[in-house]
């Protein structure tokens, strides 16, 4: 199973836009493409923080998984609305695989 993390570092004062936000994407990937995104906050560390991570298959499923939604124009107009929440340059992506 292949493991894809996303975490990016919310703007002072965004916290309850983010969180819709994360929810908005979360709903729209769920409902659109059978792929399951779960929303987490760190309990330590740099508090100002927010995750997302789904599970998949393989490298396959997930590099289709990708290219299928930025090819959506619906997803890009979400993704789009939502960049003010966030803090340029802390987007960071972890794939990890399950052994």
């Amino acid at each position: 199973m292949i493991h894809y993390v996303r975490t990016c570092s919310i703007a002072p004062g965004k916290l309850g836009d983010a969180l819709a936000f994360a929810k908005e994407i979360s709903e729209y990937l769920h409902r659109n493409y059978d792929v399951k995104v779960e929303i987490a906050l760190p309990v330590g560390g740099n508090p100002h923080r927010i995750g997302w991570r789904s599970v998949h298959a393989n490298l396959t499923a997930l590099e289709t998984f990708q290219t299928s939604v930025l090819a959506d124009p619906k997803y890009i107009e979400i993704v789009s609305k939502g960049g003010n929440n966030f803090i340029a340059g802390s987007l960071h992506d972890e794939i990890w695989r399950t052994l």
